[in-house]
């Protein structure tokens, strides 16, 4: 299972990158705004940041732009979803799974252009977008999980439906609004390709209060050992 860093941080980035090993990079408009940059900024600091890897290409290391959620029509969806992946050879461009969206996903894979569909709640939704061959499907665990529902069977079935019908690893199922390192565990026992979650999420799933205690006590043997 790969691991995605969703945020458009750039430090953010560097740090996942150097400590965790990060895949991928998934941004949204909550954390393009967050960064405290102007859109394209911020686009232009991730399309360096590969260069400067030598990560480029999304084959190698794919980066998720959304367009402007306010588009609700597919030839403008289309236009700025090809302006944005001309930039960068490694910009996937994230699509609201809307009726709009799934027409301009579908558009844009024809033309070559790799597709995120996002804000994917049902099976349903997730079987449209590998039926239309996007690159990536997002399906959101923490919103579902705070409404009430248990997002575990609702990822097993996205899996088991996409293995029955042969879209199993050429749409990867990005878990996405992952928020604690149970989720992290429950995604990879259903066989999501991807978790992408925020910094502080990868950092809280690493911590184990019993390594801090195993690790102070051979600390108070090391100390204690007779030295010759």
């Amino acid at each position: 299972m790969k691991y995605f860093l969703d945020s458009a941080k750039i430090d953010e980035i560097r740090e996942a990158y150097d400590t965790f090993g990060i895949d991928g990079v998934t941004t949204n408009p909550n954390h393009i705004m967050n960064s405290g940059k102007p859109f394209f900024t911020v686009i232009g600091e991730l399309a360096s940041f590969v260069r400067e890897k030598g990560i480029e290409g999304w084959q190698r290391f794919p980066v998720s732009v959304e367009i402007d959620p306010h588009l609700n029509d597919a030839d403008e969806m289309v236009r700025m979803g090809a302006e944005i992946a001309a930039k960068c050879p490694n910009f996937v461009i994230k699509i609201p799974c809307t009726l709009a969206g799934i027409t301009a996903a579908r558009r844009l894979e024809q033309k070559g252009v790799r597709t995120n569909l996002t804000l994917v709640f049902s099976g349903s939704q997730a079987l449209i977008a590998a039926k239309n061959g996007s690159l990536f499907v997002s399906p959101f665990l923490g919103w579902k999980e705070n409404s009430g529902e248990d997002p575990r069977d609702y990822i097993r079935d996205i899996v088991t439906a996409y293995r029955n019908f042969g879209f199993y690893g050429k749409t990867e199922i990005i878990c996405a609004a992952v928020r604690t390192g149970k989720q992290f565990v429950d995604c990879a026992v259903a066989g999501a390709d991807i978790v992408t979650a925020g910094l502080q999420v990868f950092k809280d799933s690493f911590y184990h209060p019993f390594t801090d205690y195993g690790l102070a006590k051979f600390q108070a043997a090391w100390d204690n050992t007779v030295t010759e």
